[in-house]
């Protein structure tokens, strides 16, 4: 096994990935993405691309002071099952991270505060973070972090998406054996069964929040051991929740240890106004809030219009629009079982309408297999199923069905989520198709947001496809809401995620793109760029290219 460190030696992939970099075959953030996820530090990789790393500006943040957001306030669970990202910010001032994912594609430690991988990402040695302690007073060790990414591998447990991210330790319905060691109380050796590049972007994602041993989902949140200075004091679903700095010091503030420092506010509060952008607007209007979760649709140039500071980032966000290949009608047939049914649904619908009536052209047209140009996997040369209307309606019928059969399509009823949908629908309903459009309220929506026979379901950015597709389209896993199984498709993803060059890679990602297509698994029309305005008090809370919580960066100007 190679040890590297800080000193020794550079990982031969990401010299192979510099190497790419400068010869255009990757763009920046692909290159910060692979070098970083190996465990080169962000100032290494920047060095090795011959980039100019950016200024670090929460030096100069001040210390103190409350935020107000709007965001849904949604009901706490456990962790490995957040399914979103409010969630995630509801506790992110208690529950920390073991690695970061920021803007420009770098994976930056936290909680693990370096790794070590070998040559073929069979072996991940990471280094815990020291000096930490839990807000009960515990230290905390290599032995949490192995609890937790045992647990994480517990397949058992419904609902744990993480099992989906950590597949490469799982044999059975649980970590492998050898999988997981402490090799002494401030290093975990992790052991995969295949070549695993994903490992650390799996780590940074929001649903990985690092939890104690003591954790009951259904205890008071106020009593919530973390590593972080903040406690909720306050949480009403759907209307507001509170997050104050308690007596437990920050580690990342102590004797310098993190980089610019953090946890600058004194409070934060999540004020919940609803899913229709028009409370959010006057909300901000009558001075109620400092700034928005996310800004959508024509609010965007509203909320230019008020005068609010924006920002953006373009990503690998998106929409799918999905059949659920196991729902069944009445008596218990299959309503979207038939390929042709999926291939017609798909056909009749152009994605660029759907572009341009669901968040007004702010982004790029998607293929139809959650897979786009901010992937570095992604093969541009595979496109989807030509748009063609007619051909939809003679597939539909070739598969058994009745231009009079009742398509019902339900949604959120939000902005862009309704209007995405709606567009979808209308199409649909143009090629011929007879549907019914079933709007519901977000507290009903989020309930069963995997079971609905066809519905829409937003998804975040990954750093990866293999990531998007290992949580989403791999056979079995918890968020895979289009009940779709495929073993060609699973056994191809298995041996992308091993494959560490990029070109290689891609042939083996294109494949994956066509099978998604042609089995008409879903739309997805299209990759959104992301928006947030503030009125300028709170600084260092530019919108998040995969809306992560990093709320210790967030100060008061």
């Amino acid at each position: 096994m190679t040890h590297m460190t800080r000193t020794q030696r550079v990982h031969p992939a990401a010299e192979m990935y510099a190497r790419e970099f400068k010869q255009g075959l990757l763009d920046r953030r692909e290159f910060l993405v692979r070098t970083t996820a190996l465990g080169v530090s962000a100032s290494a990789a920047y060095a090795l691309g011959g980039l100019t790393q950016p200024a670090q500006a929460a030096g100069h943040a001040n210390m103190g002071g409350t935020a107000r957001m709007q965001m849904e306030v949604r009901a706490f669970k456990h962790p490995r099952t957040y399914d979103w990202t409010q969630i995630a910010f509801l506790t992110a001032g208690t529950l920390e991270y073991f690695v970061e994912y920021n803007n420009d594609g770098s994976f930056k430690g936290m909680l693990i505060e370096s790794w070590d991988v070998n040559d073929d990402a069979t072996e991940y040695t990471l280094n815990v973070r020291k000096g930490v302690k839990w807000n009960n007073g515990d230290d905390f060790t290599a032995e949490d972090v192995a609890r937790v990414i045992t647990e994480w591998c517990d397949k058992t447990a419904e609902g744990n998406s993480m099992a989906g991210r950590m597949a490469s330790l799982i044999d059975g319905d649980g970590a492998a054996e050898g999988a997981i060691t402490v090799v002494d109380s401030h290093t975990v050796l992790l052991k995969t069964n295949t070549p695993d590049i994903t490992i650390i972007a799996g780590m940074a994602d929001y649903p990985a929040a690092v939890y104690h041993s003591s954790l009951d989902p259904a205890a008071p949140l106020q009593d919530l051991v973390g590593t972080g200075p903040m406690v909720v004091t306050e949480h009403e679903v759907g209307v507001k929740a509170v997050i104050e700095k308690g007596d437990h010091p920050w580690w990342g503030n102590v004797d310098g240890a993190y980089e610019g420092g953090g946890f600058f506010l004194d409070r934060i509060e999540y004020i919940d106004y609803g899913t229709d952008p028009s409370a959010w607007v006057a909300a901000a209007e009558a001075d109620e809030v400092d700034l928005f979760y996310e800004t959508v649709g024509d609010f965007i140039d509203i909320m230019d219009g008020l005068g609010w500071e924006k920002s953006e980032v373009a990503s690998g966000a998106s929409i799918v629009i999905r059949p659920n290949q196991l729902a069944t009608d009445a008596d218990g047939n299959l309503l979207y079982g038939d390929k042709r049914a999926r291939q017609a649904i798909s056909m009749a619908v152009d994605n660029a309408i759907c572009l341009e009536l669901g968040i007004g052209d702010r982004g790029i047209t998607a293929e139809n297999c959650h897979s786009g140009p901010m992937h570095p996997e992604h093969d541009p040369s595979v496109t989807r199923l030509p748009y063609d209307p007619a051909k939809a309606a003679e597939l539909w019928q070739a598969a058994g069905k009745s231009m009079d059969d009742e398509i019902e399509i339900h949604s959120i009823d939000d902005d862009w989520r309704k209007n995405t949908t709606d567009a979808v629908a209308a199409q649909l309903r143009d090629a011929g198709f007879n549907v019914k459009r079933t709007i519901l309220p977000g507290s009903t929506f989020w309930n069963d947001w995997t079971k609905y026979a066809f519905s829409s379901t937003n998804w975040n950015h990954r750093p990866l496809a293999t990531q998007i597709w290992g949580l989403a389209y791999r056979s079995g896993e918890a968020w895979n809401e289009f009940g779709w199984a495929n073993e060609e498709f699973d056994a191809l993803l298995a041996e992308a995620n091993s494959i560490a060059d990029a070109d290689k890679r891609r042939e083996v990602a294109g494949k994956m793109q066509a099978i998604i297509i042609d089995e008409g698994v879903t739309i997805q029309p299209y990759f959104r760029s992301l928006y947030r305005h503030t009125n300028g008090t709170v600084k260092g809370a530019d919108m998040h290219i995969a809306y992560l919580p990093q709320i210790y960066k967030w100060s008061k100007a």
